[in-house]
């Protein structure tokens, strides 16, 4: 899953008509944001089992119960930097380089 400080990228930015009543500000697909935590979510419906997280650059509103409302994990996904990228890339080619 994702770790507090990770850079994640919204790969999900589509919600549920009547959701920006409760939220100052949703995540935009292909924006990027920094995890400040991870948590067990409870949905819209009070189905729970969802994981939810934190971002650093948006504050949720709170619930009834005075907890900071998240975004479900899944819409997000790790960032991959151009250096990461590169390694993998490497990483993945040097099977082919090395003498048989």
């Amino acid at each position: 899953m994702f770790l507090p400080n990770q850079r994640v990228v919204c790969v999900n930015g589509y919600f549920p008509l009547g959701i920006e009543k409760l939220y100052a500000e949703l995540p935009k697909e292909g924006s990027t944001y920094t995890i400040r935590d991870i948590v067990p979510g409870i949905g819209l419906t009070g189905d729970e089992g969802e994981i939810a997280v934190y971002l650093c650059e948006i504050k949720g509103p709170l619930n009834a119960h005075g907890i900071e409302r998240g975004f479900r994990a899944d819409r997000f996904a790790p960032l991959t930097t151009i250096e990461e990228r590169a390694e993998e890339e490497l990483f993945l080619g040097l099977p082919d380089l090395l003498p048989a």
